[in-house]
């Protein structure tokens, strides 16, 4: 792969968590090319110069596959775990608001004030909740 398919590839495989610089991929490969792990084939045509592993490099791939973590897999992790308590809040706020838009459709209008209400209520719950105090965090 050329580093713009590398890049590209990374971004893919990560979901979209990560997206490598051009800046942070060609030294690397540059430094994997000096040390004799990859070589880069000459573009033709103009395009772009696909690199791949040596003998050497496929043997030290062979050697450290335990150790070696595709980066895409753990910046996903690290996505998922960072974002997961906000999905989680989205997920519910939106079941919320079909449970909301059902009642509104099929409800009586005792059962849609009612949900009215109660939406009012939780609405002012959440924001109570963003003006507390956090005590806790200094």
């Amino acid at each position: 792969m050329s580093g713009y398919e590398i890049i590209k590839e990374s971004q893919e495989r990560s979901g979209g968590a990560w997206r490598p610089s051009p800046g942070s991929v060609y030294p690397v490969l540059q430094q994997l090319e000096d040390e004799g792990l990859v070589t880069a084939a000459d573009g033709e045509g103009g395009r772009r110069r696909p690199y791949r592993l040596t003998e050497e490099g496929q043997a030290y791939v062979a050697e450290h596959a335990e150790e070696l973590t595709p980066p895409w897999e753990s910046a996903a992790r690290e996505y998922e775990e960072a974002h997961a308590p906000h999905a989680e809040l989205a997920q519910l706020a939106a079941q919320l608001a079909a449970a909301a838009a059902q009642v509104s459709q099929v409800g009586t209008a005792d059962q849609v004030e009612r949900a009215k209400r109660l939406l009012v209520e939780a609405r002012q719950g959440v924001y109570r909740i963003l003006a507390e105090d956090d005590e806790g965090d200094d």
